[in-house]
């Protein structure tokens, strides 16, 4: 068998054995949803940090490099710009509601500020958003096996749901936290050691700006289809709106370990995003002719480094894809067994069933990633679809919730509108089908909002 397939293996099987030995502690609801409120700043960070860093923060922004050069950086700088939002206004304040409220997931929020409807509706729509984002963390997982050893796509979804699922239910945010923390010194070791071993590879600096394929390939701000105004108005609010990091920050003890632990999650976020693209580039010189941009990763870490650092490296992105797969997993579980489970087909059940549905739900969310997975063919389809729900769903209702005395007759026509437009631009092909989605739902928000306080 394949010497590195064999370490990624050992790899997984030690995470698993990590989340299974911290998830015997975990034996009520709370303590599998939101951590018992207990997660400090370090743990707290890493969590974040962890559940940010995925198969679009590392695959798919290597593949963006790849083709478009440094400008790629916005992709992954975006999404720290958006945490720092989180971490400074957002996150603080759903903090206090949450601690008052006893409140453990979005859908609590939503049903606490508008009603059970728009509990109904909006996790409806992240159900398939997520299940979405879920399969992309699994297809790539399945391309570094694939690229390691030949690895089928089907056996590495497989490979990778199992993985992925097995600790997470054993004990929810408790055990993901412990397991971030182990995968984020294997992942930021893995690209700090792999980024000058490949750019001496592909012959250095002045070998990599000699096969720039475009003038702007070595542009911070605009190369090929990347820059900030392709993914700021994407990313930036999907991730002070992203129900999975809201309901980790739900875990901390109090406002300061949110401000302090997504504050620096979003920092080192925002110094990630300069590893990624610049592998993408290595890989261009190494390897120019990649029919699928989204292999550029791991055929440079499997192919063109040694041994022990393209282990490494690839272990470090098994890292990333293993741990933001949780973090959508635990969003999907504590969803399905509070937001429908308990709100609608069974108030009165006990914290144990509850806990039950959770870890049955997580099973089931994990076995349908891996099934969209194998039928998904690339990456960035499925980012997309995810990003643009989420932000286009839950832009207006968190900020209107958080400022506003607005209530549902105001919010679920902005939803509506927005996910409309959104759609509409996409099949249209239309520039920033996302923002032209969120500028619907605010502009009839604004409206519905004026009506009521000239009521009022």
């Amino acid at each position: 068998m394949n010497l590195q397939l064999v370490l990624l293996l050992a790899y997984a099987a030690l995470l698993i054995a990590v989340g299974l030995a911290i998830g015997r502690r975990v034996t009520t609801a709370d303590g599998f949803f939101v951590a018992g409120r207990s997660l400090g700043p370090g743990l707290l960070f890493a969590t974040v940090l962890a559940a940010n860093i995925g198969a679009g923060s590392t695959v798919n922004a290597a593949a963006l490099g790849y083709r478009d050069g440094v400008a790629a950086w916005w992709w992954v700088g975006s999404a720290g710009l958006g945490s720092l939002v989180l971490a400074l206004w957002i996150g603080p304040r759903m903090w206090r509601v949450a601690k008052e409220h006893d409140l453990s997931t979005m859908g609590d929020y939503l049903d606490w500020r508008y009603g059970p409807a728009m509990r109904a509706a909006v996790t409806s729509l992240l159900w398939v958003g997520s299940l979405a984002l879920l399969a992309v963390q699994l297809l790539a997982m399945a391309w570094i096996l694939a690229a390691v050893a030949g690895v089928p796509k089907v056996t590495g979804c497989l490979i990778a749901g199992l993985v992925m699922t097995a600790y997470f239910v054993a004990g929810g945010l408790v055990s993901s936290a412990w397991v971030n923390l182990v995968q984020l010194v294997v992942l930021f070791a893995g690209f700090v050691v792999a980024l000058p071993l490949a750019t001496r590879a592909a012959g250095g600096l002045a070998s990599l700006h000699a096969t720039a394929p475009a003038a702007d390939y070595w542009s911070f701000w605009q190369g090929g289809g990347s820059g900030p105004l392709e993914y700021l108005p994407l990313l930036l609010p999907a991730f002070f709106v992203s129900p999975g990091l809201i309901q980790k920050v739900y875990g901390a003890r109090d406002a300061r370990a949110v401000r302090l632990g997504v504050g620096v999650a979003a920092v080192a976020l925002m110094a990630f995003a300069v590893l990624p693209p610049l592998l993408g580039i290595a890989a261009r010189a190494l390897a120019p002719g990649l029919a699928n941009a989204d292999m550029a990763l791991p055929v440079l870490l499997a192919e063109h480094l040694p041994l022990a650092v393209g282990t490494l490296g690839l272990a470090a992105v098994l890292s990333a894809e293993i741990s933001s797969a949780d973090a959508i997993l635990f969003m999907l579980a504590t969803s399905l067994s509070r937001d429908l489970y308990r709100s609608f087909l069974r108030p009165a059940a006990s914290d144990r069933q509850v806990l039950a549905v959770a870890r049955g739900a997580a099973v089931a969310a994990g076995a349908l990633g891996v099934g969209l997975a194998v039928l998904m063919p690339q990456l960035l389809s499925g980012l997309m679809i995810f990003y643009s729900l989420l932000v286009v769903s839950l832009f207006v209702p968190v900020l209107a919730g958080l400022h506003t005395r607005a209530g549902t007759r105001q919010v679920l026509p902005a939803i509506a509108a927005g996910v409309a437009v959104l759609l509409a631009a996409r099949v249209a092909g239309w520039w920033n089908p996302t923002l032209l989605g969120i500028a619907a739902s605010a502009v009839v928000f604004g409206v519905a909002e004026l009506i009521r306080r000239a009521r009022s």
